[in-house]
């Protein structure tokens, strides 16, 4: 005779399900763990200019080690999700001048922005895939035939939150490789933007003057970033307009 309680969906939870959660969890800690600790009153264009000759002490005896610090901290910074990206960016130019200090911080808001994608997509990316289904299923289509397209353009166009695209990916399928060279790619313009006022830092803080952080929304940067976004959509149109015709 067969049990019925083998027909019955189990309702505990699974040990995989549990090991698919953990990742998210670290995470969400970090971020929980950032505001306890006070380190958000750090991470501030306030807490930079305090600590901008011990900073700059630091990279100068230390080298090597001071570049590996800096990309994990920003790694971590992504991940966690926490504010202070551009406080960030501002003191790779700051620290070590506007191109490495634009390429480090590439690297770690890359690191970071993939540990939040994996950590999304192996917990919760399937489940919220199969549950949504029925109203995403064609914006997962659109988005997984030109996802790189997408992704250069959310992440050339400095209107989207940073946290929101490393997630949004994650439960439309995208492509590991195709989430990393976008996301690589479309950062790099405005990181060149904030290191290159960073660069400057040390001259506006002696004048008593504040950094302009809105910079990025001046015509002559904003302007082009969309130019590039429009380009990155380019094929997407080309292609849409071929099949109307």
């Amino acid at each position: 005779m067969i049990d019925p309680t083998l027909n019955r969906a189990d309702d505990t939870p699974h040990p995989s399900s549990a090991r698919r959660l953990l990742p998210l969890a670290v995470l969400a800690a970090g971020f929980a763990g950032f505001f306890a600790l006070g380190l958000h009153r750090t991470l501030t264009l306030e807490g930079l200019a305090a600590q901008r000759a011990g900073l700059a002490a630091f990279v100068e005896a230390q080298g090597g080690l001071a570049v590996l610090a800096y990309v994990g901290v920003y790694a971590l910074a992504v991940a966690f999700s926490v504010p202070g990206g551009t406080v960030l960016t501002l003191a790779g130019g700051f620290l070590f001048g506007v191109l490495w200090g634009a390429a480090y911080a590439v690297a770690g808001a890359t690191l970071g922005a993939v540990a939040v994608f994996l950590a999304a997509r192996s917990a919760l990316g399937g489940a919220l895939r199969r549950k949504a289904r029925p109203w995403i299923g064609r914006l997962e289509d659109g988005f997984r035939d030109h996802a790189f397209n997408y992704m250069l353009f959310l992440r050339l166009v400095p209107l989207f939150p940073f946290w929101l695209v490393n997630l949004v990916p994650a439960f439309l399928g995208v492509p590991v490789r195709v989430y990393v060279l976008a996301t690589l790619v479309g950062i790099v313009p405005g990181a060149l933007v904030y290191a290159s006022v960073g660069n400057g830092l040390g001259a506006v803080l002696d004048a008593g003057e504040t950094p302009d952080l809105g910079l990025i929304f001046c015509p002559e940067v904003i302007l082009p970033l969309l130019g590039l976004a429009a380009l990155a959509l380019l094929p997407v149109a080309v292609k849409a307009w071929r099949r109307r015709g």
